[in-house]
C-alpha cells in the first residue's frame, strides 16, 4: 500500500473522482503544507493558515501507478490557474502535489513536465513535500450528518 496527497480545488469531487479508480483503496479529505499541525476548516478559508484542501489517496501500486495517479490528477482539474478552482478562490484551493518520498518527487516532476509542454508551459502547479497534514475530520462529520 502506497499513499498519495494532492491539491487539486475542493477536496469534495475529487475526493469522488479518485474513488472510481481501481486501486485506489480508500480515500479522505484533508489539509495539508500549512503552518500548523492541527487546523480545521474555518482556519483554512481564513488564508492564514498556508494549508491547502487535499485529498489523500490509499492505493495499491500492484493495480494502478503513482504515475497514472498522477495524470489522472492533471486530467481532471485545471493546473494552469493560481489558487483557484472554479468558483473558488484562495490558497486553500491551489494545485499542488505533495510527495512523501524522493521516488514520488521524481515522478511528480516527470509528470509536471509532461504536462507544462503540453499546456504551453502555463502549468503553477507546486511540488512540495508532506508538511501537516490533518484530516478534514469536522467536516467529514457535517457531511455524513446531512445524508
Amino acid at each position: 500500500m502506497e499513499i498519495a496527497i494532492l491539491a487539486l480545488g475542493c477536496f469534495w469531487g475529487p475526493e469522488i473522482e479518485f474513488s472510481k479508480l481501481d486501486g485506489i483503496i480508500k480515500t479522505e479529505v484533508g489539509y495539508c503544507g500549512g503552518n500548523n499541525k492541527q487546523t480545521n476548516y474555518r482556519e483554512v478559508c481564513s488564508g492564514t493558515t498556508n494549508h491547502a484542501e487535499v485529498v489523500k489517496l490509499d492505493f495499491d501500486p500492484k493495480i494502478i501507478s503513482y504515475e497514472k495517479i498522477l495524470d489522472f490528477f492533471f486530467e481532471i482539474h485545471d493546473s494552469t490557474t493560481l489558487n483557484s478552482q472554479g468558483p473558488d478562490f484562495g490558497t486553500q484551493y491551489r494545485s499542488e502535489i505533495f510527495y512523501l518520498n524522493d521516488k514520488q518527487k521524481t515522478i511528480a516532476e516527470e509528470i509536471k513536465k509532461k504536462f507544462n509542454k503540453k499546456l504551453s508551459n502555463k502549468v503553477v502547479t507546486n511540488i512540495s513535500l508532506v508538511k501537516n497534514y490533518c484530516p478534514a475530520e469536522e467536516y467529514h462529520q457535517k457531511y455524513l450528518e446531512k445524508k
